[in-house]
């Protein structure tokens, strides 16, 4: 597999095969609802191909607010990093998905087992924690803020 974020760079290439150890590979059908704000984060996928939309509940709003569309090569799920381990965003299928899974005990386990691993991969979702704020900060601005608010 290629591609795998963090990348070569950031894993030493027996981190990166323990890593790939714990994954395994699924498959989802378009329109089929991953996880719902709010419910139990205890994996995350490295998408292969397909798309993945990523949406958040807005009060008053039906359905979901998009937030952002993820793709190949990118991963999906930060939330089982942090307690109480709740996903902070919604997530479906837009067309088939083939992803490799990683449970989230067995990832913090070989965290654990390995410093330098742990830091490699905390470094890597920081920056995808960081990206999807970024795009939910957008999104929620384009939601709320009036009309002709935006700078000129």
């Amino acid at each position: 597999m290629t591609g795998l974020p963090p990348t070569p760079e950031l894993l030493a290439p027996a981190q990166r095969e323990r890593l790939l150890a714990v994954g395994f590979d699924v498959t989802f059908p378009a329109g089929m609802r991953l996880f719902d704000e709010g419910g139990d984060a205890d994996r995350f996928w490295l998408l292969r191909s397909g798309e993945v939309a990523l949406d958040i509940c807005v009060p008053g709003r039906q359905p979901e607010a998009l937030v952002e569309t993820l793709g190949a090569g990118q991963l999906l799920g930060w939330s089982w990093i942090c307690p109480p381990y709740r996903w902070h965003l919604g997530a479906r299928t837009v067309t088939a998905v083939q992803a490799t899974e990683f449970p989230a005990a067995d990832v913090l386990a070989l965290c654990a087992a390995d410093p330098e691993l742990g830091y490699a991969l905390m470094r890597r979702f920081t920056e995808v924690v960081a990206e999807r704020l970024q795009a939910t900060r957008i999104r929620l601005l384009d939601l709320y803020a009036p009309h002709g608010s935006g700078p000129s």
